[in-house]
């Protein structure tokens, strides 16, 4: 069995991780960290984990050493504890935005300040199998993107590796969230009176997941973020403009060849239908991407559509799927709920 402690574990990327840690087969949690509620038993704050655990939430001093760590906790925190979880356990994934860009300069664009454990942020193996599973494989440091990031990866890298996009024109990525994006402890913004019935832009332009998504397909991308009523799911509209020469079916043969054989992507290529185009609304729960596209063939202008629940795929989920491929685990283990509806 492996031996797993989840850091940050009362939030709710948290709670996500020991809900699915706790029902892997392979998988032994030693240790939930809170620095709000050490004593308190998890499922007081998670109740949906009533009589699946009697775990206590502790402090960080008291946690054993691990086969590997999780770290959910809030941005800008990880690289000021790296070398401490570094020390007490195997591998350590990180699903903060702390080492999720390469470049320091990059990150202090996008982050507003520097970086204080530069000399990290190449050795952190980015956690999204689809693009880097064989660098996973041996990865003692893996950094999780964020949950719009790798809805838009995935619904844009079958166009970038098979280059049927204009490449310098890049990509123009819409992108909405819920409210669990924000996090548990999210300020007046995410009050149910504020939140309820809006559509609220908070990101018009520069939202970090943009240099992700630049960094993993090489693509020059402008991003906007939205906040809709949902809990959960997100859900990115990826405009780019194809080359040409290509046409439909070659968009639709590059989606099919890309993930023909990727456990959590699914194409969803209907003509018809109510759930014809991705809707995270079908994935919740589940560790699911689902991918599709529209095209206007008379202008060669394409929108690329990804969908996933934010904190399973976009979040936990994506770091339960890396952790089995480095401990060399059935890549599925644990993951298969199909997510449900009606909801």
């Amino acid at each position: 069995m492996l031996r797993v402690t989840v850091v940050g574990a009362a939030g709710y990327i948290g709670g996500e991780l020991l809900r699915l840690l706790l029902g892997h087969p392979e998988v032994e949690v030693v240790g939930a960290v809170s620095s709000r509620f050490p004593g308190k038993r998890i499922d007081g704050v998670h109740p949906n984990l009533r009589s699946v655990t009697d775990l206590a939430f502790c402090s960080a001093e008291e946690t054993p050493k691990s086969d590997a760590v999780f770290l959910a906790l809030p941005h800008r925190v990880a690289m000021t504890q790296i070398e401490q979880w570094r020390s007490r356990a195997g591998v350590v994934l990180d699903l903060t935005g702390d080492f999720r860009l390469d470049d320091t300069e990059v990150f202090r664009r996008y982050y507003g300040e520097e970086h204080l454990a530069p000399q990290l942020l190449g050795d952190f193996v980015p956690g999204l199998p689809e693009l880097y599973r064989e660098r996973l494989r041996t990865a003692d440091l893996i950094s999780v993107p964020g949950c719009m990031a790798t809805a838009a990866v995935l619904a844009l890298h079958p166009l970038v590796t098979h280059d049927l996009i204009d490449l310098e024109r890049g990509a123009q990525v819409d992108a909405r969230t819920g409210s669990s994006g924000s996090g548990a402890t999210a300020g007046p913004a995410n009050l149910h009176a504020e939140r309820s019935g809006a559509m609220r832009v908070f990101a018009p332009t520069r939202h970090r997941h943009e240099a992700e998504i630049a960094r993993h397909l090489g693509l020059p991308t402008a991003m906007t973020a939205t906040g809709v009523e949902a809990v959960r799911g997100a859900q990115t509209l990826c405009h780019a403009t194809l080359r040409p020469g290509a046409d439909a079916k070659a968009v639709r043969r590059a989606f099919r060849e890309c993930y023909a054989a990727e456990p959590f992507v699914r194409v969803v290529a209907h003509q018809r239908g109510i759930y014809r185009y991705p809707d995270p609304k079908i994935l919740l729960g589940s560790n699911f991407c689902d991918v599709g596209f529209a095209l206007d063939e008379d202008t060669g202008r394409l929108s690329a559509i990804g969908a996933l629940d934010n904190l399973v795929k976009g979040g936990a989920g994506n770091a339960v799927q890396c952790l089995n491929v480095r401990m060399g685990l059935p890549e599925t283990l644990g993951l298969t709920f199909p997510g449900l509806h009606p909801l």
